[in-house]
């Protein structure tokens, strides 16, 4: 071995040099560097240079126990190094999946899921080529731990240098451009978006604002009650009896239902229906976020893209309707660990009654959405004059083949499916169209059972975003992503199924409205207008079925970013993946 690896004892390194070994300081920085850094060099075309200038100063903190310590360097690198590679390798991982950077609203989509769905998440995505990426990041990683040596400095230099690069990272955000002035609230900010780039304060910094917004929820909730109600609430129904159903899907794109051109038969039941006149597809309906807390905290209140905010402060969906004089219900598969689980809890526990269907441990394939059946015959009984029944479903949710029962495999071949799927990719591409083929079943059975309670009322519904499973050319994108954005995760069905009595007293011109441009951000208005509620904020210009509706910019991104939103009708290519009402009505009579 060479000269420049024998790890002498730091007296007598410093004394054979009798200089800096800058070198050695050299290889230090960039072995730290490495974790956060590589990252944010790959991240550069398309997140530009701030990333990438915060992680070259942060990367330096990590310098200063081994300056301190130089007779220990390896072995507090070796500490710090597995920490930061363990850290790393979720940016890593997400960067080999999709390209992108893993966000702070995909940090904060994450804590919000249970550990079930994220392992579900990881045996969908976790491939060969993904491990080899890993594989080669580690060893890396441990080639450049073993170029580390020590640099002994005299001591006060070592110390100087200690305090230097901690103090100019961690307490330079708060001194403000007057000297001696120091804003600690805006301070405290700035270290945090300083520290938002770098392993491992990523997902400390993640964490702590998951931790944070949840906190603020609770208070709202917790302060509900208190905050004022619509003014000028007037119910056009009066109060005959009705009930009102929302039925929210799950991860389900309009362009895999047959309902809305797909090849593949998937929706045979809502074909049915829409060919026999008795449902009302809307055809041009998109979601604004590609996530569920995220979407729901717009759709379900007067908050959208442009006033994200607006869900802490304003009355929403379940306060309106509970002020109508409505019962509410809310009945949810989705998976509930305990009460405080996901912001959706804020939601459901507002309603009168609540029922969590998912217990379970893990999301086996045991707890399938027909379990909903029976608590919404149930609530469909219930004596109230007046009710509003919100479903949520599971829908086709990630891991798909855990969305449907055996009889329910029916898509098994490349039939319809692009030419260019591997066979593990098909398997993939078949398992979601199965799941959309027993989500047909379910919906439509709501449907059945609601037609056959002989309420008057309507069912909406819709899914909270849709999924890009391999069906976008090139093929090759699995999941959601709002940085790279396809019309499968944004493209959702939207469909009005409404008893004859209903009918009977509400004529509107449905079929006029089908293909109007909307974005579920404003469905606030929408729900309104149907249950003919009128109100201070109720805007009929952003009711996809008011005759003053306006196609308004349909907004779509993280609205916390700066520059976080596009124009969804702008970056979207032109493809024939949604056919009109009137395309739509041809098909079905061939």
């Amino acid at each position: 071995m060479s000269s420049s690896f024998t790890f002498l004892p730091a007296a007598t390194h410093g004394k054979r040099r009798g200089r800096i070994d800058w070198a050695g300081i050299a290889w230090l920085y960039l072995f730290f560097w490495y974790f956060s850094g590589l990252m944010q060099a790959l991240m550069i075309p398309t997140a530009g240079f701030v990333g990438f200038r915060n992680v070259f100063f942060l990367s330096a903190i990590w310098l200063a126990p081994v300056l301190l310590f130089p007779r220990w360097t390896r072995q507090i690198a070796a500490a710090l190094g597995i920490v930061l590679w363990a850290t790393s390798l979720v940016s890593i991982g997400y960067w080999g999946i999709y390209g992108q950077e893993f966000s702070q609203s995909v940090i904060f989509t994450i804590f919000e899921s249970n550990m079930a769905e994220s392992g579900e998440y990881l045996s969908q995505y976790v491939s060969l080529r993904l491990l080899v990426g890993v594989a080669a990041y580690s060893i890396v990683a441990f080639l450049l731990w073993r170029r580390l040596r020590p640099v002994d400095l005299p001591r006060p230099v070592a110390v100087g240098a200690a305090v230097f690069v901690v103090l100019t990272n961690l307490a330079s955000p708060y001194l403000a451009y007057l000297p001696g002035k120091i804003d600690f609230p805006d301070g405290t900010i700035k270290l945090q978006r300083r520290l938002e780039p770098a392993t491992p304060w990523h997902l400390l910094m993640g964490y702590y604002q998951y931790r944070h917004q949840l906190d603020n929820v609770q208070a709202l909730l917790q302060g509900n009650a208190a905050l004022p109600p619509v003014r000028d609430l007037i119910d056009a129904n009066g109060d005959t009896p009705r009930t009102l159903v929302l039925v929210i899907g799950e991860s389900t794109t309009s362009r895999r239902m047959s309902l809305y051109g797909y090849p593949r038969k998937t929706t045979p039941h809502l074909d049915a229906l829409k060919e026999r006149g008795e449902l009302i597809t809307f055809n041009n309906v998109i979601t604004s976020r590609p996530y569920t807390i995220e979407i729901l905290r717009q759709a379900l209140t007067f908050a959208n893209e442009e006033a994200p905010n607006r869900f802490l402060t304003e009355p929403n969906l379940m306060n309106v309707m509970k002020q109508a004089g409505y019962k509410t219900f809310w009945i949810t598969n989705q998976q509930t660990m305990t009460q405080r689980n996901t912001l959706l809890t804020v939601f459901s526990q507002q309603a009168d009654e609540v029922r969590y269907l998912n217990s379970q441990r893990v999301q086996n394939a045991t707890l399938y959405d027909q379990i909903v059946f029976e608590p919404f015959a149930a609530s469909l009984q219930d004596p109230a004059p007046k009710k509003f029944i919100v479903v949520h479903l599971l829908g086709t949710h990630a891991k798909y083949l855990y969305r449907y029962p055996r009889e329910y495999a029916t898509f098994n071949t490349r039939d319809n499916a692009p030419a260019s799927l591997t066979d593990s990719q098909l398997e993939t591409y078949n398992s979601y169209d199965n799941a959309v083929l027993y989500n047909d079943f379910v919906v439509s059975s709501l449907i059945d059972t609601f037609a056959a309670s002989k309420a008057d009322g309507f069912l909406v519904y819709f899914s909270d975003h849709g999924e890009e499973v391999f069906h976008e050319s090139p093929h090759q994108i699995l999941g959601r992503n709002e940085a790279a954005p396809t019309p499968d995760m944004y493209a959702v069905p939207f469909i009005l199924w409404a008893a004859p009595s209903w009918k009977k007293t509400h004529d509107v011109d449905f079929a006029a409205m089908a293909d109007r441009r909307y974005s579920n951000a404003d469905f606030i208005h929408t729900w309104s207008d149907l249950a003919g509620l009128r109100y201070d904020r109720f805007q009929p210009e952003r009711s996809l079925v008011n005759p003053d509706f306006v196609a308004h910019t349909r907004w779509i991104g993280n609205p916390d970013l700066k520059n976080g939103l596009r124009d969804y009708d702008a970056i979207m290519p032109v493809s024939p993946p949604i056919l009109t009402a009137a395309q739509i009505s041809t098909t079905a009579r061939r």
